[in-house]
């Protein structure tokens, strides 16, 4: 078991000018075996959430359960949780096989034989075998990360921990490691707490992610959710990669319609948007992700024109920014169609692709259509 229940949690320091409120009335449950993320810019609270749910840091107020016992005041010691730092923390002094066995000895009643039988059976699971005897000063970064994975796993604790474990490493070690984690998690089973600020790992590691900002939870959800379904402009800027482009609009209404109007070019929506906004007063922006964003070959209705500046091929797809307005575009389109810088082109925003927030509030008002499941294809057998 390893449910987690983390109920109005608030964490507080003091400051020169005040205080900082790292954390701010946090609710999240965690499931028994679940993969949760926490995502967000640096200084959103992440980490000390992290740090809170290991005992490493003591809450302002708030509670901090396990499996329905109140674990907020115990001993980092006394909460079976395992934790792989951004940094490794290996003793640069000891072994893999010393750093791994090492919590078991101070922490356990186990025998020497037991230990090492957890520590060879976790080695050979990470495939370090033959590093058992060396020190972390003759590892690579990816080695060492996994002696400090290999050292949590032999806890066999109920919660693993994880705070930017990544993030020391190559873009493409990274991508394997992001591949060996989850294989992990899925055979162990084992709740998972994972700290990151790249929503790239986020979105592609996570059973659920937890959008945090300046304290507070944004969204929680799925990863389609909060990519599809954003709660807000924060998570649907901050979701995705490139970014959501964003238009300052007004609104105006158009006898029983209602139109937004750009310093580029106005929009006219259809009855879903014109009922999104029905309860908004002036000041609307429209979303739409680089990759929605089509090019019109014809008298489409909202097309307007806009000019390349830049364009960058990677192949498969083509990055291609515009200049709307003073602001930059950025728009994925087919590799396969070859543009020009300077070039000047037609595009339109599709009515089922757009996502309209409140001006004022940023609030999402209305959000792309979701993929349905016949959309979808399942190929599992």
């Amino acid at each position: 078991m390893g449910e987690i229940d983390i109920d109005t949690l608030r964490k507080v320091f003091p400051g020169a000018e005040g205080e900082i409120v790292a954390i701010d009335d946090l609710d999240i449950t965690i499931e028994d075996g679940e993969f949760l993320v926490l995502v967000g810019p640096s200084g959103c609270g992440k980490s000390t959430t992290l740090r809170c749910i290991a005992g490493l840091e003591t809450p302002s107020s708030g509670t901090i359960s396990l499996d329905g016992v109140d674990i907020t005041d115990r001993q980092p010691k006394n909460r079976n949780m395992a934790m792989v730092f951004q940094s490794y923390a290996l003793y640069p002094h000891m072994t893999a096989r010393e750093n791994m066995s090492f919590g078991l000895k101070m922490t356990t009643d186990l025998s020497k034989g037991e230990i090492d039988t957890r520590v060879s059976e976790a080695a050979e699971m990470m495939g370090i075998e033959r590093l058992l005897d060396q020190k972390p000063g003759e590892m690579s970064g990816g080695q060492q990360q996994r002696v400090a994975l290999g050292r949590a796993i032999v806890r066999d604790p109920e919660v693993f921990l994880m705070d930017e474990p990544l993030s020391n490493l190559d873009a493409k070690l990274r991508t394997t490691m992001r591949t060996e984690l989850q294989s992990l998690q899925s055979e162990f089973g084992v709740t998972t707490v994972y700290v990151t600020h790249d929503q790239t790992e986020a979105m592609t590691m996570g059973d659920r992610i937890a959008v945090l900002n300046d304290g507070e939870l944004q969204q929680i959800g799925t990863p389609l959710e909060c990519y599809h379904e954003p709660a807000n402009q924060f998570v649907a800027g901050f979701i995705g990669s490139p970014s959501m482009n964003f238009f300052e609009t007004s609104l105006s209404r158009t006898g029983a319609g209602a139109r937004l109007d750009h310093e580029v070019f106005d929009y006219l929506l259809d009855q879903e948007g014109t009922d999104a906004v029905a309860d908004v007063s002036d000041s609307v922006t429209l979303g739409i992700r680089p990759e929605d964003i089509e090019l019109a070959d014809g008298d489409e209705p909202n097309a307007f024109s806009a000019d390349v500046t830049v364009t960058e091929p990677l192949g498969d797809v083509t990055f291609v920014y515009f200049e709307i307005g003073g602001q930059q575009v950025t728009a994925s389109i087919d590799g396969d169609i070859l543009l020009s810088e300077g070039s000047t082109l037609d595009i339109v925003f599709p009515q089922n692709r757009i996502h309209l927030f409140d001006g004022r509030t940023g609030g999402a008002l209305k959000n792309r259509e979701m993929p349905t499941d016949d959309e979808l294809v399942d190929v599992s057998l």
